[in-house]
């Protein structure tokens, strides 16, 4: 920090308008003039090594996410996706693109949306930005899926339960009992066909359905404390989301709330030190905490506490027909996460062949990044007309470089010849000799001949 400046204007304005302070409430909370914090957020002043620790005191994040946190990705990742074919008559240099991020921050991240929903994307429709859930999933990514202050306050309720009660769930449901007035009340399936729980305030109960798992119940009573415990800390962070419909503020909350319930299973210290004395064997994890695959896959990438960081995980959930559920970046800047399109040689996709077993693969990008990841096909709890149950994947991955410690790295060459190669959706994918391939990618010419036909059936230039 000390030999270069750091101009941060977009991480510090998105820092600002996570906590809903306007610039002159943030400057005075940094003892510095709002006209000179106005400069900072325009790139106009550089963020000075004392400013930069007053930040991360005052709102609790890892001040080396501001370096990374600029438009798009920063101007090299902008270049990149300007170096695409169909800018070739642009000649737009070097200096533009810095003039471009530093000018208009918001235009830069649009255009990288676009551009990354069009390549990646192919011919599919594009998701506007009214869309809730894709506003809430860019919300959750600017706190990379972690939300310190829910976090704390979980962790200390956790903690006054463990010592008053000898298993989770009676001490949530005493708690429900004893502070809120609320009984607990399984129901059968056929008394709610419909519902996985309800809140019935005349009768003063939290209805759950039978078909939930101890673990989904737990979880269930967790997002019912949140709501009631933790609503400031809940409707700070929707008002800090910034979005525009109700739709969008009421996922918001659920995902708090969700995110709070987790915390509450499993309290984040405990939690770090069982990952660690287990090598992030989910497994292990379950048994320990009482919960399901799923919310020991979520947990995993919320670990990001300043002074006590886990694994940066990513996680990725489809269906079968291979539409995306659910995803999460967390702190892994994984492109995994981020790209619409997915490739058919993960083994996301072939874990619904044998569903309940983890299936470990290591994968690389065409970028040469590198990921072990564990895929698990997961039943969704509940039932459909005609008894249908819903099942999903779910995919979890940590940087290569950073999996030696996990116990499903043992007896993986991790920097070896086995990766997979995959790519990012076979519009995104250049990789020129994928027998899987279903698309030529974007902005390619195809070069067909009828002399000869290749393991790939669409060649294309590589200019």
């Amino acid at each position: 920090m000390a030999d270069r400046k750091l101009f941060a204007g977009y991480g510090v304005r998105r820092v600002r308008r996570a906590q809903g302070q306007t610039q002159a409430a943030m400057a005075e909370g940094l003892g510095i003039s709002a006209s000179y914090l106005n400069l900072i957020e325009r790139n106009q002043r550089p963020v000075t090594a004392t400013l930069l620790m007053r930040l991360a005191d005052l709102y609790d994040f890892d001040p080396r996410t501001l370096s990374g946190d600029a438009p798009g990705g920063g101007a090299e990742a902008m270049r990149r996706r300007l170096a695409d074919p169909m800018f070739a008559d642009l000649a737009i240099d070097r200096a533009e693109v810095d003039e471009w991020l530093a000018a208009a921050p918001g235009g830069a991240t649009a255009f990288a949306l676009a551009f990354d929903r069009l390549i990646a994307g192919g011919a599919g429709p594009a998701i506007g930005p009214a869309d809730p859930e894709v506003a809430v999933e860019r919300a959750v990514a600017r706190w990379r899926n972690h939300f310190a202050d829910l976090d704390a306050q979980a962790e200390a309720i956790a903690d006054e339960l463990r010592l008053g009660a000898g298993d989770l769930f009676g001490g949530l449901s005493e708690r429900l009992r004893v502070k809120h007035q609320l009984s607990l009340r399984i129901l059968p399936w056929e008394v709610m066909p419909d519902r996985l729980a309800r809140l019935d305030l005349h009768a003063r109960q939290l209805q759950l359905s039978e078909l939930l798992s101890p673990g989904d119940r737990i979880l269930e009573i967790g997002v019912q404390i949140a709501l009631l415990e933790a609503r400031a800390e809940i409707d700070a962070i929707v008002s800090g989301a910034g979005l525009d419909d109700r739709a969008g503020e009421r996922l918001m909350r659920r995902r708090a709330a969700d995110y709070f319930a987790a915390a509450l299973a499993m309290p984040y210290g405990r939690f770090l030190r069982a990952c660690e004395a287990t090598g992030y064997d989910p497994d292990l994890l379950a048994a320990r905490f009482g919960v399901g695959f799923t919310a020991i896959a979520g947990r995993l990438t919320s670990l990001q506490r300043v002074g006590a960081r886990g694994l940066p995980f990513f996680l990725v959930a489809v269906d079968p027909a291979g539409q995306m559920v659910r995803r999460i970046a967390g702190a892994s800047g994984s492109a995994l996460a981020d790209a619409d399109g997915r490739c058919p040689l993960w083994n996301l996709h072939t874990a619904f062949t044998d569903p309940g077993r983890a299936q470990v693969q290591l994968i690389e990008e065409e970028s040469g990044a590198r990921w072990l990841t564990l895929a698990r096909a997961i039943d969704r709890p509940g039932r459909g007309p005609g008894g249908v149950t819903g099942r999903i994947a779910v995919g979890i991955g940590v940087e290569a470089s950073h999996a030696g410690v996990m116990a499903a790295a043992r007896g993986i060459d991790l920097t070896g010849p086995g990766a997979t190669p995959i790519g990012l959706g076979c519009r995104a994918c250049t990789r020129p000799d994928c027998p899987q391939r279903a698309h030529p990618p974007a902005g390619r010419p195809l070069r067909m001949t009828d002399r000869e036909r290749g393991v790939n059936p669409y060649p294309f230039s590589g200019d």
